[in-house]
């Protein structure tokens, strides 16, 4: 089986432009099915959380129902599934509750891979501990993670390792468990970002080794948001700093304030939607999910080899970053004596969207001497060899 292009594309509005997106590392498109959940859960009725009129059982509902899709796509309890506004609120949120157990000659320990959403926070709370950061390295030869820095950077007093499962600009997918048994060894919590990861991959956060997983709905077809997911007897142990009245219950007490109940619905409805891409035989969602993705990977893999190809025949004129064994389709490149951006308006006025920037990826660009803006071209479920073919043509012109 593989997945039915024409019918998936039918489903993505903003498709009927006949603009070709590759700007999915940055927020994918919505279908159709998203979009009504979130409408059908505004428009109710709909109250405040509550066991007794309607609208209350139905913001009950597009809680439990979140919780219990987002437990299939991480392989989590769903009571260890927090909901958040972005990925990067979730990992500010942590850092302060994880601070609190920091003392003065503690380490943490970050990653030149990582998005800064993985970085900043971190250091930040690392100053404020009196806390030392430590750094795994790059290898600029192979865009990977040099593992020898990380044998460096370990030590008893490492409290916490951060480090992403996937690039959001080279795609370098790093050994996370890996990682994560070195760092348990060593007595730490292993933070991982998974934002671009979760958009190529079927993730399990127990066997990635994660004590701490985040990732952002709308990078996979969803509307703006991000989820953290822990085992639920972890989220027990730290104490966030909350409204007195509000409930002290696992895991709403780290979701401050009223929770958007049309968000909520809209990401499980993206959930649904992957299960239901090729789900083969399967009968729950976990196992139409697996299949599903595992066909979504075959196709972006395809239209990568055909994109590395094309831009391989425009020879020295432009330079592909992305290159380490194991990465998601997302390609990162650099063009010999022209200018990204100018690139990126050239497409588009060949209706091809493909941004160029440095991305939030402040420690890849400065450890590999990355010239900044670079052009960035992800592919997501809805690209076709079209689109491809497209991008070349344009990016050929150009250069």
């Amino acid at each position: 089986m593989a997945i039915d292009l024409p019918a998936l594309r039918a489903q993505f509005p903003s498709l009927d432009t006949g603009l070709a997106f590759f700007d999915g590392p940055g927020g994918t498109q919505t279908p159709r099915p998203v979009a009504d959940a979130v409408a059908a859960t505004l428009t109710g009725p709909l109250s405040n959380r509550g066991a007794v009129s309607p609208s209350e059982l139905n913001a009950e509902r597009a809680v439990s129902d979140f919780r219990g899709a987002f437990a299939d796509l991480l392989n989590t309890p769903a009571n260890g599934i927090v909901h958040g506004r972005s990925a990067t609120q979730l990992t500010y949120d942590f850092s302060r509750h994880l601070a609190k157990t920091w003392r003065a000659g503690d380490e943490i320990v970050l990653s030149r891979l990582d998005h800064d959403a993985n970085v900043r926070p971190w250091i930040q709370a690392a100053e404020r501990a009196g806390v030392t950061v430590r750094w795994i390295e790059i290898d600029p030869r192979t865009t990977e993670l040099d593992l020898d820095s990380y044998e460096r950077a370990l030590s008893p007093r490492t409290r916490l390792v951060a480090v992403t499962a996937a690039s959001n600009v080279l795609g370098t997918r790093p050994p996370v468990r890996r990682i994560a048994d070195r760092a348990h060894e060593a007595g730490a919590l292993v933070y991982v970002d998974g934002v671009h990861y979760a958009a190529h991959a079927l993730v399990d956060v127990p066997a990635l080794g994660a004590d701490l997983f985040v990732c952002s709905p709308y990078k996979f077809l969803g509307p703006h948001c991000g989820v953290l997911a822990a085992a639920p007897e972890f989220l027990e142990t730290l104490r966030p700093d909350k409204l007195l009245p509000s409930t002290d219950a696992v895991p709403e007490r780290f979701e401050f304030g009223t929770l958007p109940y049309e968000v909520l619905a809209g990401a499980t409805a993206a959930v649904d939607f992957l299960a239901a891409l090729d789900p083969g035989t399967a009968t729950s969602r976990r196992e139409r999910l697996a299949h599903s993705l595992d066909s979504l990977h075959a196709h972006e893999l395809a239209l990568r080899a055909r994109m590395e190809e094309g831009l391989g025949d425009l020879g020295e004129a432009v330079t592909l970053h992305s290159r380490a064994a194991d990465r998601t389709a997302t390609l990162l490149m650099t063009l010999e004596g022209r200018d990204a951006r100018e690139a990126q308006a050239h497409l588009a006025t060949r209706g091809v969207v493909a941004p160029a920037g440095s991305f939030y990826a402040h420690e890849p660009f400065a450890a590999l001497k990355l010239d900044d803006p670079a052009l960035r071209a992800g592919l997501a479920p809805y690209n076709t060899l079209d689109d491809v073919e497209r991008f070349l043509g344009g990016l050929a012109e150009f250069v």
